[in-house]
């Protein structure tokens, strides 16, 4: 859509409105494996898009994983549907106690952090799930400096603080949907309330806060991480560095964070309205990015993969037409780009595209 921006992609949307029941679970199947892939790729899960997507929706692990990155996983996904069930009552206001419950979530249980200081000194610290932190938290930024968060003995205050704000905010209704969500997302990652778990729990709150306004949910895409964290960047050099102040920021002191917020939101949104609308059997869609190919021999293997519970390269030539080297150029082209992999029977394919 040409000069894409919040309101033609929200228009685009009501215009859908309402979904089936199919166009709805597609949706919803899609965004699941997409949030909880990109949001914990983004902090480190190791967990390939393809793994999270058989993990979630059919509870099986295939290949090598790190246990404790499959649990993160699995509990992102209760934390997910669990914000999605308390926003939906939506007369009900904001607590502190959601936030820590989801915390609690995410994290399962306590687990003990262990660090080599300068000089070979070995320490090691208790992560308390569902508590706010008991030690200071600061992140090294890409360009080297340290930057500090709300202390332990602040955050409290500057949590309940917060959480009256949005509420209000809410009912006042001078901020849109947007706004509030980018707003919330800023104020709370200054606060940095929890040992860990902070940035899963801020876009878990950016989704409660668009659901609760009948918005699509968005997903932040690890692979433009670094955008994502320069906009936050640009917005602490605007707000300043007292962590005070940036629990406190109001929607214009924001305005690196609020625009990305902007194009991602109006992104997300027109994407789901193609994913919805767009007839075209030739495209597909992985991890959020719309991918057109150039010639149909493409959706005819795919298509052939997902019908068929075992191919060989003969049976995809009988059923395509297609000659077998030109299949196995294809077949290379979509395995190098994850598209799809080799199941665990002989002749058995798994397709991480959808349409």
């Amino acid at each position: 859509m040409k000069y894409l921006n919040i309101k033609k992609a929200l228009t685009a949307w009501q215009e859908l409105q309402p979904l089936s029941d199919k166009d709805r679970e597609r949706l919803n199947r899609r965004f699941t494996v997409d949030f909880n892939y990109n949001s914990n790729h983004i902090e480190g899960n190791t967990l390939t898009y393809g793994q999270t997507e058989i993990l979630l929706l059919f509870g099986k692990v295939i290949g090598e994983a790190d246990v404790r990155d499959v649990q993160e996983m699995t509990a992102s996904n209760v934390g997910l549907r669990m914000m999605t069930e308390v926003a939906a009552v939506k007369e009900n206001p904001l607590t502190q106690n959601f936030i820590r419950t989801l915390h609690k979530t995410l994290l399962r249980e306590d687990y003990t952090v262990y660090r080599e200081l300068p000089g070979g000194v070995q320490t090691s610290y208790v992560i308390h799930t569902g508590q706010y932190k008991t030690r200071p938290n600061s992140v090294i930024t890409r360009y080297g400096d340290r930057f500090e968060y709300a202390s332990p003995e602040e955050t409290p205050s500057l949590m309940t603080d917060l959480v009256d704000w949005y509420n209000k905010a809410e009912q006042e209704g001078k901020l849109s949907p947007v706004e509030l969500a980018a707003l919330f997302h800023y104020r709370y990652i200054r606060i940095h309330p929890f040992e860990d778990g902070n940035g899963r729990i801020a876009r878990l709150m950016v989704n409660f806060i668009l659901t609760r306004h009948d918005y699509p949910m968005i997903v932040v895409r690890s692979r433009k991480k670094s955008e994502y964290l320069e906009a936050l960047h640009q917005t602490d050099l605007e707000v300043g560095s007292v962590p005070s102040n940036g629990a406190h920021a109001d929607i214009k002191e924001i305005k690196p964070f609020l625009k990305y917020f902007n194009e991602l939101v109006a992104t997300e949104v027109y994407n789901d309205v193609l994913f919805v609308s767009e007839k075209d059997e030739n495209v597909w869609w992985y991890d959020g990015e719309r991918i057109s190919f150039r010639t149909p021999n493409y959706t005819k293997i795919l298509n052939a993969m997902r019908t068929q519970p075992t191919l060989t390269l003969a049976d995809m030539k009988e059923i395509t037409g297609i000659s077998i080297a030109a299949i196995q150029k294809l077949l290379d082209q979509l395995i190098q780009k994850k598209y799809v992999e080799r199941g665990e029977k002989e002749g058995s394919w798994r397709v991480f595209m959808t349409q």
